[in-house]
């Protein structure tokens, strides 16, 4: 796979803002095509200017919306991608739900919902990627550092992503046959409004604390491993990869 991405089409579930609106930007300016897919009307704003962005730097984009806890709209994201553009090289989801909740509180509806958006989605996407992706293609999902971590109250956040890992050993074996890697990525606290919401001063300080900088993890500490996984760093798959500044590790 190319090094620049030149006229390779990537496919970003979650591409509209924050790590996957960077990302669709980046890939851009290295080459590619970019499908951007977004969930809810509540991002199409966003979504419509990271097209922009995109067609900006000289490249072709279009924005797709789906809620992709339905298997479904995971088919329609790739049809769509394939209608547009004939081929999807590089799939990279990065959809997520995080839930701060200790388990006696924690409700059915509220794990139902973590594991439909942070395992069912991403089981679904790599379903799809594997079906109809090229020969040679990457798939990246992201995960989270926690996975490394002895702690509490992130029981459905952590425990809906853990299977995620082995859906990626799983597909990386299976699809290997083709020239497909795929890895998991697994970020520290990022700081984006993803993490904000779920944390209050003194925890924000302690996940600070815990990075060899005494930083968050920055969207602009992530792109770059993602862009190297899909080009030259694709001899890595099966791994869970931990970006997170020293937060975690195992």
């Amino acid at each position: 796979m190319s090094p620049t991405l030149e006229s390779q089409v990537v496919l970003i579930a979650g591409g509209a803002k924050n790590l996957g609106g960077l990302l669709s930007r980046e890939v851009a300016a290295r080459g590619a095509d970019v499908v951007v897919h977004y969930n809810s009307d509540a991002s199409a704003d966003a979504a419509r200017e990271t097209v922009a962005a995109v067609e900006a730097a000289g490249r072709q984009a279009i924005a797709v919306q789906g809620d992709l806890k339905r298997p479904a709209n995971v088919q329609a994201l790739f049809d769509a991608a394939i209608d547009r553009f004939g081929k999807v090289d590089v799939a990279v989801n990065t959809v997520g739900k995080v839930l701060k909740k200790p388990i006696v509180e924690t409700t059915e509806a509220e794990y139902d919902e973590m594991f439909a958006i942070n395992a069912k989605a991403a089981y679904f996407f790599l379903q799809e990627s594997g079906k109809r992706i090229e020969d040679g293609g990457r798939i990246v999902t992201i995960v989270t550092s926690l996975l490394a971590a002895f702690t509490g109250l992130y029981s459905t956040y952590a425990g809906s992503k853990s299977p995620v890992e082995h859906f990626a050993r799983a597909a990386a074996k299976e699809l290997a046959p083709r020239g497909i890697s795929v890895t998991a990525l697994g970020p520290g606290p990022m700081d984006t409004p993803f993490f904000y919401p779920a944390e209050d001063d003194d925890s924000i300080a302690y996940h600070r604390s815990q990075s060899l900088n005494g930083e968050l993890t920055k969207i602009e500490d992530i792109t770059p491993i993602i862009e190297f996984l899909v080009t030259g760093g694709w001899w890595i798959t099966g791994q869970t990869i931990f970006a997170n500044g020293g937060y975690t590790t195992r």
